[in-house]
């Protein structure tokens, strides 16, 4: 536990003891806000930013440790455990190179290489791989066992292959090599599914597309992603050349890990095989997965974390505080519903106009909303911005000619989640008797008084201020945007006189 707080501390850049006290308070089952209004004097006054890095990072590193220990009792119950292998395994700082470190002694299926080694074909992969001068064919006569399934010296020969690429291909410091080696040089490749190229029109742009994978902004990769979902895309990585008997990079690391090299020696063609084989048949496939999963999870973090952002800003937004306020959701067929609230948000009136086509009842709506404005001393006007709203700007500008006594202001309100919010359960036991319509446009007047205690009654999800927020994990996605609500009320604080229960 020491070596988590320890290793937070230095990636935060405060005190040892600062983790140690909040990791403490975390564990009591404290939450964020709360440590870091009124714990500031046991953290030291860590702020809610450095709190939430610090809780990620305790979850993800204690996550590590439970794996690393599981880890270490399979090794062991094989009795295969060395001191180097266990130090190995306890200086891994990622899950990638702990999985790496595991890959040998993982329980898989029985692959080809366990059933060479069972048929006895190891002391032939080792004697060809530790003397290239030897002949492979000759070497593997004395092989041969009908009963074990190797019938013939090709036969022979392909299992000792497989042994010795399963012994490459786990080879946990190339893996590494070679993960960072693509990481850095490869290419993320989309192509078209032939035969897709109408039904997936909107994916166009990536029907032939080439981009440097460690340059692929996030909302790039996750629309590439989604093609690939929905069936229209393929994704590769590409790395040098691709062209036929070109010699992959992959292909030379591997050959130079293990110190097989073509000097014309009897066993260097097929050594140089096993190289080509180890790359092409076991490395290649599960690096790609492995990278393009990183590359999803970077991206789901970004898209996340711009997300966040966008809701921060929209729960901040400034306030238009206590005033009377007549809000207007636009409609035209169905009309505008027009919602009058009091200074503390209580609804006062509610009425359906229909200024626009097809009834163009202009100036009836006027004399109606003018006598709401007049009868409640309205002074804010707050349109709501969906479908027909710049023609209800165009009648509120009218209204404010038409009634210059009162000093009316109008302002454009964002109504994204006004919709789910009339239809929830809250706004069932706030209006029950109210009419679903008419409760999207009080929430609009609310919002503009105090845009947080009306958007916390809203699954922030449904705000809608993010980008491919249906493609990335809802988990993640809800825990962010949860603290961001949190973090939010936390700085701003309630009034608990008007504060709507949500809020509270």
């Amino acid at each position: 536990m020491d070596s988590i707080n320890s290793r937070i501390a230095n990636e935060l850049g405060v005190r040892p003891q600062q983790v140690a006290a909040a990791v403490a308070l975390l564990d009591e089952g404290s939450t964020v806000p709360f440590i870091a209004r009124y714990r500031k004097e046991v953290t030291g006054s860590l702020d809610d930013t450095q709190l939430r890095n610090l809780e990620e990072r305790l979850r993800y590193l204690r996550e590590l440790d439970e794996r690393r220990a599981s880890i270490i009792a399979s090794i062991e119950e094989q009795g295969k455990l060395t001191p180097e292998l266990a130090r190995e395994i306890n200086l891994a700082d990622t899950k990638t190179r702990l999985e790496d470190l595991y890959l040998p002694y993982k329980q898989k299926r029985r692959t080809k290489g366990q059933i060479a080694l069972e048929a006895g074909l190891g002391e032939l992969a080792d004697a060809l791989f530790a003397d290239p001068s030897l002949t492979p064919e000759t070497e593997a006569e004395r092989f041969i066992d009908a009963e074990k399934g190797f019938a013939d010296t090709k036969a022979v020969l392909e299992g000792a292959k497989y042994i010795l690429m399963e012994r490459f291909a786990e080879d946990a410091d190339l893996l590494a090599k070679l993960r960072d080696f693509l990481k850095h040089n490869a290419t993320l490749s989309a192509r078209v599914v032939p035969g897709k190229e109408n039904e997936g029109a909107k994916f166009s742009d990536y029907f032939e597309h080439d981009e440097i994978l460690k340059n692929t902004p996030s909302h790039r990769a996750l629309a590439i992603f989604r093609g690939r979902n929905e069936g229209i895309l393929s994704i590769a990585l590409k790395v040098g050349d691709e062209a036929p008997g070109s010699m992959h990079p992959g292909e030379t690391m591997i050959g130079e890990r293990f110190g097989i090299d073509n000097r014309g020696r009897a066993a260097d063609k097929w050594l140089g095989e096993v190289v080509r084989w180890t790359w092409k048949v076991k490395l290649y496939t599960h690096l790609e997965t492995d990278l393009l999963g990183e590359l999803r999870d970077k991206a789901e973090d970004e898209a996340i974390s711009v997300f966040a952002r966008n809701l921060h800003d929209l729960l901040l937004a400034a306030p238009a505080g206590p005033r009377a306020t007549l809000a207007l959701d636009p409609g035209l067929r169905t009309g505008c519903k027009v919602a009058v609230v009091d200074a503390t948000g209580k609804l006062l009136d509610t009425a359906t106009v229909y200024p626009h086509a097809p009834r163009n009842d202009w100036d009836g709506t006027l004399a109606i909303l003018a006598r709401l404005c007049a009868k409640h001393g309205v002074d804010l006007i707050a349109i709501g911005n969906g479908t027909a709203s710049r023609e209800t700007d165009k009648l509120a500008g009218e209204l404010i000619k038409k009634v210059p006594g009162l000093k009316l202001t109008k302002i454009m309100v964002s109504e994204a989640g006004a919709s789910v919010y009339s239809a929830s359960e809250l706004a069932a036991k706030e209006f029950p008797d109210l009419d679903v319509s008419l409760r999207g446009a009080v929430s609009i007047a609310r919002r503009l008084q105090d845009p947080l205690a009306e958007l916390v009654k809203i699954e922030p999800k449904a705000i809608g201020v993010g980008q491919y927020q249906h493609d990335v994990s809802q988990l993640k996605l809800a825990r962010s945007l949860d603290a961001v609500v949190e973090d939010c009320v936390n700085a701003v604080g309630v009034d608990v006189n008007t504060a709507s229960a949500a809020l509270l």
